[in-house]
């Protein structure tokens, strides 16, 4: 039986990793601190006994008694809400926090994996974005936060493979939806879900001719898995290419819940990304890899989560 470590293991990708690490015979340690984390992520987790859980900021040390085989790094604020509201955070657990894993990886002799992310390409001049285009970001604009931590986390991965030999895989997370995620995380789809469960106006940004390209939190979390279990070192994007405005995307919400809420426009915020879709030619090629589940059933998949998350925020 082979030994985990997943790190974020309380927030919507840590926690369904864990759950396909479990469904694989894995033993899985998950380590969060609940900054953005939510407990109740855990609570099928925690009937499992191959599932223990340690609370700790993996900015700080890490000690972890026993063997390891694998340690996934998920841990980071990932939507915009929070990491403008936790900068410092978001770039010290993308600096420290991976420093720390890979420190455990190596004395562990354990295979690490970094959840990178589509923010490495910025806001991209080259579309849609293969692993080898550099990306346009801006290190002292508001996102730089972010985008510059993983980019960071990146280039440290790759140091500790290259001097120590260690073991290490990238994967470049583009835009995912699904059961666990927040309501309130900013994201546009559990806002406008949300929204439109509570009969509220779809917040549209800027134009709404946007695009972005969702994948579902399964497909995502098969495509991470068969990167780990790998020989490829260098990034690599796991992501849905279909390809809408966000537009269009809010016509699908309307049509999924049967609702015809109106749209209220807002500002654009700075440096969001006027364009976002992977290139996954490398991983169908490397990993066998594609997604499988389409937006509209996806939506249905996940629908009866934000309903009763929803109901949750409306109680008196």
């Amino acid at each position: 039986m082979r030994r985990a470590l997943v790190t974020g293991a309380a927030g919507f990708l840590g926690s369904h990793l864990c759950e396909h690490l479990l469904a694989r015979d894995w033993e899985v340690v998950g380590m969060d601190n609940f900054i953005t984390g939510d407990e109740r992520n855990l609570e099928a987790l925690r009937e499992n006994p191959r599932f223990s859980f340690v609370r700790h900021d993996v900015t700080q040390f890490i000690h972890l008694a026993g063997p390891l085989d694998g340690v996934f790094h998920f841990a980071s604020p990932a939507s915009p809400i929070d990491y403008l509201r936790i900068p410092i955070q978001t770039m010290k657990v993308g600096a420290l926090g991976t420093h720390n894993c890979l420190g455990l990886a190596m004395a562990k002799h354990a295979r690490f994996l970094i959840a990178s992310t589509s923010e490495c390409y910025g806001d991209p001049l080259v579309h849609p974005q293969p692993e080898d285009y550099y990306g346009n970001v801006n290190p002292v604009g508001p996102r730089g936060c972010y985008d510059e931590a993983k980019r960071f986390a990146e280039a440290l991965t790759m140091a500790y493979h290259r001097h120590h030999n260690l073991e290490t895989r990238i994967v470049r997370i583009f835009n995912t939806y699904g059961p666990r995620m927040r309501l309130d995380d900013g994201r546009v789809l559990p806002a406008f879900i949300g929204q439109a469960l509570r009969g509220e106006a779809l917040s549209v940004f800027g134009t709404g001719q946007q695009t972005r390209s969702f994948c579902y939190v399964d497909d995502l979390i098969e495509g991470i898995y068969r990167l780990f279990e790998s020989d490829e070192v260098y990034p690599t994007n796991v992501g849905n290419p279909r390809e809408m405005t966000i537009l269009e995307f809010a016509q699908k919400v309307q049509e999924a819940i049967g609702s015809d809420v109106p749209l209220e426009y807002h500002p654009m915020p700075e440096n969001d990304p006027k364009v976002r879709q992977p290139d996954i030619a490398k991983a169908r090629e490397l990993l066998g890899w594609e997604p499988q589940i389409e937006l509209e059933d996806g939506i249905q998949r996940c629908l009866d989560y934000f309903r009763r998350r929803v109901q949750e925020q409306l109680k008196p």
